[in-house]
């Protein structure tokens, strides 16, 4: 049977419009906003889950979704200490960290982890899924470019290749080996 796992990116925060490391801030205004007006545009799922950020959590309540678990493989990229900064401030500070984190997949932030240490937890989430029908995860973006590269069977280092804007819908559709992937457009008011 055949899995499908429909990948929503959260709605803006005030983190996310300055393009920070998250640092667990609420949706903003236009962001909650835009999330309520897609409420009702996807399918009626089999089962919800969500990153356990604040702002995956509150999306899909905006979006009328009851979440239920937010299994830990979900959560977002820990940026560690560079939490709340943007890539700008980080690469002010400490420019060869930044350098090493973007060029190798396993070198963590300082404090943090590495994509290569998503890129895994997300592809055993995604392998452990059992045919469920139509799963609605609203996760936070580096998860769905864990997801895209896992699916596609990419290298970790194209994680960054993939781009995932707020409110956007990523489809993944059939089983454990074989993915395939359905890129995304932004969630339509209902």
């Amino acid at each position: 049977m055949t899995s499908r796992v429909l990948l929503v990116s959260p709605a803006t925060t005030a983190s996310l419009r300055r393009a920070a490391f998250d640092d667990g801030d609420r949706l903003d205004t236009a962001g909650a906003a835009r999330a309520r007006a897609a409420a009702g545009s996807l399918t009626v799922p089999a089962a919800v889950v969500t990153s356990p950020s604040v702002r995956c959590r509150e999306t899909a309540r905006a979006l009328g979704l009851d979440a239920g678990d937010a299994p830990p493989e979900l959560a977002g990229l820990d940026a560690g200490r560079w939490r709340g900064r943007t890539l700008e401030e980080v690469s002010a500070a400490d420019p060869e960290a930044v350098a090493r984190w973007l060029a190798d997949p396993r070198t963590a932030a300082p404090g943090g982890e590495s994509v290569a240490a998503v890129c895994e937890r997300v592809a055993h989430w995604l392998d452990a899924l059992r045919p469920a029908g139509r799963v609605v995860a609203v996760v936070e973006p580096e998860v769905v470019r864990a997801a895209a590269v896992h699916a596609t069977g990419a290298p970790d280092a194209a994680f960054w290749r993939f781009d995932v804007p707020p409110l956007t819908c990523t489809e993944l559709s059939g089983r454990t080996g074989r993915w395939n992937v359905r890129l995304g457009g932004p969630l339509a008011a209902a």
